[in-house]
């Protein structure tokens, strides 16, 4: 066995890239030496800014020689076939053996493959490898065709076995492998030989570099910790920048200063941010008052002053950019006291949302409609929740936004709380575009729920009402994210919400307004309901409305269609299709958010059939009982017992072409099983019917857990065909109760048996 020792040295790497190349140089590399017979036992990859390295040990010395016996074309096939077959395997005319075949003779190639020396398949596997390097950029540099992310200057390529180590002789467009590397650009540049991976890793400590990121990470951060703490502070957490800085420094030397005192005035997140995005630096935080103070530095190397020179300089660079955050807040404060938030947002009317969706003003316009809508719902008071839908988006034509987009949301908080504006307004300014993400908080406070809901609302029935919806792994508008947001405000804050009204208006509202072919739509564009809406423009479109208001649903075209032009009736065709579809979007959505709780597909198939299935905290409830009751042995069985009861209802409508859904009469009963059966269906029923009126499913499916014993012993008793026709309707129709009584809780004909 061997172990194989790869250095790629090159010029700095950015820091986002190395961790992608350390995965892609292992994978390439042992793919390529398993593919051509070589094994191993573990591989490690390590980067850091000037090097990628790995180490693969217990290698195999030599691949193995192997037979292969390949079939050819039948003997006396055209001269050119066989000549081909010849070629592929290497062999001649009198190598080949003949054997019978199903439809003739044909001829068989022996082929051998001659096992190779690892080294002759590490340098054909890594020269394949630096010449298609997955790189996201790259770049070509001198007279060579060879592209990398940065110059490579050198490939330390050796294979170390009990006899030694041996460089494997690669050349790739003029530079030579060898078994030489660099330390430290400026602490130990000079060039030492290694012969092992142990050796290389030790050498090149004592040359100031440290080859594994994360021990450079974990260096970084225990001592930040320990000079915060010395200095009775502590270190603002942020997994991601320590990630990167130890990306950027092969010899981290951390250092720490304090922030100049005219800056700390600014909001502890302006002074993260902007010390994080511009500098790279760690925030320290004094923990009785909350405010940033300090920063953390690290360098990449030592200095006879101890840091203090680039400590300086750090620091003279911090304060020109924190004097240019300080610029952005007095400027958007003195904008706030002037003309107050809405002012500061006066100029959303000029920025473009979508271009079939109007400016962000007019978003937001639509945004205030819905959450005054909304808020009754989630206990809100309605001119709160339209009062922070003004301004929710105010912060976006500041300055400090302007200058950290990351920053929206809460420049709006402290803004709105700058001008005077409501607790509730202020939270909801930041709290309205949450939940970000599956890990991110979900607000709790009723204004912020109102317009969180009718902020993502809106996005997804825009969206929708122009055709843009998410293709595949495509979704550059976040519609997946929003459905999930939605979701999740909804169930944590366990609101009953019925969502298809809703989704129908807003739809309605977009898409009527942009159809230039509905007449009167100028005089009733302000109407609130898309419902209203259709029913206002058909009466001034002179089209008879008499009968429409009677029951009549978007669903059902068919009425709409004698009283409408073939165009307009498409454009309420579409809104319908849209409407339905995006409902649809949220039932998948919350498919998937069920399934990651461990709620099966065919249960949550089983509620959506149910009415009032855009009811989504109604929807998971009813799904969250029938799980767990699907899980007793009570459930198991019933359920076979509902399947067996339908089953044979269902021949039987289909056979008789009739439909067995007359009540049954309990004195037809013969067996006592069967009377049996009668009396625990009326128990049921008269449980099951108010604990669903009152949304009680555990206790709808405890009763209907009582039927699972009558249901067996009704089966093992009773002939439901029997040659008494009229015993034979009886129970049929008793069956079509069975079925009915079980379908109150859920459609269990859509569950996996």
């Amino acid at each position: 066995m061997a172990d194989l020792l790869i250095e790629l040295f090159s010029e700095e790497i950015p820091a986002r890239m190395q961790a992608g190349a350390c995965d892609a140089l292992k994978r390439m590399v042992t793919d390529g030496l398993v593919e051509r017979g070589l094994t191993y036992a573990d591989a490690q990859a390590f980067a850091t800014p000037r090097r990628l390295a790995l180490a693969v040990h217990g290698l195999t010395e030599h691949s193995p020689t192997t037979g292969e016996e390949r079939r050819g074309p039948k003997v006396g096939a055209p001269e050119k076939a066989i000549e081909g077959f010849l070629r592929s395997t290497g062999l001649r005319m009198e190598d080949l053996e003949t054997r019978d075949d199903k439809k003739g003779q044909v001829y068989i190639a022996h082929v051998v493959t001659e096992g190779r020396a690892a080294a002759a398949i590490v340098a054909e596997v890594l020269e394949h490898a630096i010449r298609n390097f997955p790189w996201p950029k790259s770049m070509r540099w001198g007279a060579g065709s060879l592209r990398w992310v940065r110059p490579l200057h050198s490939i330390l390529c050796i294979l170390s076995a009990d006899a030694g180590a041996e460089v494997v002789p690669l050349d790739v467009d003029g530079i030579v492998s060898g078994d030489s590397t660099r330390g430290h650009r400026f602490m130990a540049p000079d060039e030492f030989s290694v012969v092992s991976f142990e050796d290389y890793a030790a050498k090149l400590k004592r040359a100031k570099v440290i080859l594994d990121p994360v021990e450079r990470a974990d260096h970084i951060w225990n001592d930040a910790s320990q000079m915060a703490f010395a200095a009775g502070l502590e270190l603002v957490e942020d997994r991601g920048l320590l990630a990167e800085v130890a990306g950027l420094v092969e010899w981290p030397v951390v250092l720490m200063g304090r922030i100049d005192a005219q800056f700390l005035g600014l909001p502890p997140e302006v002074l993260q941010t902007s010390m994080k995005e511009h500098q790279k630096f760690f925030s320290l935080r004094d923990p009785k008052t909350g405010q940033i103070t300090g920063f953390v530095t690290v360098a990449n190397r030592e200095t006879l002053d101890d840091g203090a020179t680039i400590l300086a300089g750090n620091q003279k660079v911090l304060a020109a950019r924190l004097s240019d955050a300080k610029f952005f807040w007095d400027n958007d404060l003195r904008a706030v006291s002037d003309a107050g938030l809405e002012g500061m947002g006066a100029g959303l009317s000029a920025v473009t949302f979508h271009n079939k969706l109007g400016s962000q003003a007019d978003r937001l316009a639509r945004i205030e409609a819905l959450a005054r809508e909304i808020a009754p719902l989630v206990g809100a008071d309605a001119e709160l929740a339209a009062q922070a839908a003004r301004v929710a988006k105010a912060d976006l034509r500041s300055e400090m936004v302007g200058e950290f987009p990351e920053l929206q949301g809460l420049m709006g908080s402290y803004y709105a709380r700058a001008a005077g504006l409501p607790d509730d307004v202020a939270r909801a300014c930041l709290e309205h575009y949450q939940p970000l993400g599956p890990s991110d908080s979900v607000p709790s406070s009723p204004v912020s729920v109102a317009v969180a809901l009718a902020d993502k609302i809106d996005t997804l029935t825009g969206f929708w009402a122009i055709d843009e919806k998410p293709t595949g792994s495509k979704d550059p508008y976040a519609l997946r994210r929003a459905a999930l947001g939605v979701i999740r405000l909804v169930l944590a804050n366990k609101q009953s919400l019925n969502f298809y009204e809703s989704i129908e208006d807003q739809i309605s509202k977009l898409i009527f307004a942009a159809h230039t072919s509905l007449e009167g739509m100028a005089e009733i564009a302000g109407v609130k309901s898309g419902r209203a809406l259709l029913f206002q423009w058909l009466e001034k479109s002179g089209r008879p409305t008499a009968s429409l208001e009677e029951a009549i649903s978007f669903n059902d075209l068919t009425k709409f269609a004698p009283l409408l032009k073939p165009e307009d009736l498409a454009v309420i065709r579409w809104v319908v299709d849209a409407s339905n579809d995006l409902l649809a979007f949220f039932h998948d959505r919350l498919k998937v958010h069920l399934r990651d709780q461990g709620i099966r597909h065919d249960v949550i198939d089983a509620c959506l059939a149910m009415p009032n299935n855009d009811d989504l905290t109604l929807l998971v409830k009813r799904a969250e009982a029938l799980a767990a009751f699907l899980k007793t042995s009570d459930g198991e069985n019933l359920l076979q017992g509902f399947k067996r009861a339908n089953n044979i209802l269902t021949q039987a409508e289909a056979k008789d072409g009739v439909e067995y859904s007359f009540g049954p009469d309990p004195k037809l009963a013969e067996d006592g099983a069967e009377a049996a059966l009668f009396a625990a269906l009326d128990r049921a029923e008269a449980a099951i019917t108010p604990a669903m009126g009152a949304e009680d499913f555990a206790t709808a499916m405890a009763a209907m857990a009582a039927l699972r014993a009558p249901i067996d012993a009704f089966f093992d008793a009773v002939q439901i065909n029997a040659d008494n026709q009229i015993l034979r309707r009886n129970r049929l129709n008793l069956l079509h109760r069975i079925r009915a009584t079980c379908l109150q809780v859920a459609d269990l004909t859509r569950v996996e048996g």
